[in-house]
């Protein structure tokens, strides 16, 4: 496959379900045979632990500061063909360090570039906002991966994020595309949910994935366990859905977009 697809996640709310969408995806992508890493770039480091790492260090925060090798710094999963880079607390101080620096929104994709080709997918983890941190997650990005909850607010943020985004395109990654938008935590008995899916599936069009992630007690219990769905319920509804939008994203991403 030579260079490999960089996905990063992003969503200015929190609580959307990307770090969920993250691990999930990249395992069922990694069960297909594809190696995927996971790159944890939130210094809660929820991507970390529900994936089960449990040596943080060292992590995305000393590649990032140059005393760790990019390979010193990925850890296998318990997934074959699944890696991480995981993150603690100290990220939140390489995004203070970072604004000092004249290529301040660089700094990720310089650390990912000698392992990019190493990888089919590498799926990035941001947090919840849209600061310094997830410019070096858009700079770093092939395809952004917009989780969205299916709730009122939710059109007005999507409409803010994608305005910022096409600004941070022309200045930062003018080759950043939207990889799709697609929603998490859908309860089929609100008449708000389908009527926020309607439009925005109306609006946007070819850019919604078709799948949809239910709200499903296994997904969120799976993190505090350490596992991706996965492994912890293979068959519950969340578990069949991220399979059947890990073969969107892939379809997608080898060209065949017109896929189901």
């Amino acid at each position: 496959m030579g260079m490999g697809a960089v996905c990063v996640f992003v969503n200015q709310k929190g609580g959307v379900g990307k770090t969920t969408s993250a691990i999930n995806l990249g395992a069922f992508l990694a069960e297909t045979g594809k190696k995927v890493l996971l790159v944890d770039f939130d210094a809660q480091g929820n991507l970390s632990s529900g994936i089960g790492i449990k040596q943080l260090k060292p992590g995305i925060y000393e590649l990032l500061s140059g005393t760790a090798a990019a390979e010193q710094a990925t850890r296998k999963t318990e997934t074959a063909n699944l890696f991480v880079i995981p993150a603690d607390i100290d990220l939140s101080g390489a995004a203070v360090e970072l604004i000092e620096q004249k290529e301040r929104n660089f700094f990720l994709k310089k650390a990912l570039s000698p392992i990019r080709e190493k990888f089919d997918f590498i799926l990035i983890d941001c947090p919840p906002s849209l600061g310094q941190l997830t410019m070096n997650g858009l700079a770093a990005a092939d395809l952004m991966l917009i989780p969205m909850q299916c709730e009122y607010f939710a059109m007005e943020g999507l409409k803010q994020l994608l305005h910022t985004t096409k600004e941070m395109q022309k200045s930062l990654n003018p080759s950043l595309g939207i990889g799709g938008i697609f929603f998490t935590m859908y309860d089929p008995r609100t008449r708000l949910a389908n009527d926020v899916i309607k439009l925005v599936s109306a609006t946007y069009k070819e850019k919604v994935f078709n799948t949809i992630i239910p709200r499903n007690i296994r997904l969120s219990e799976a993190p505090s366990y350490g596992m991706p769905i996965s492994k912890y319920d293979k068959q519950c509804p969340g578990a069949r859905a991220y399979l059947a939008l890990a073969q969107e994203l892939s379809r997608r991403i080898s060209g065949g977009a017109n896929g189901a």
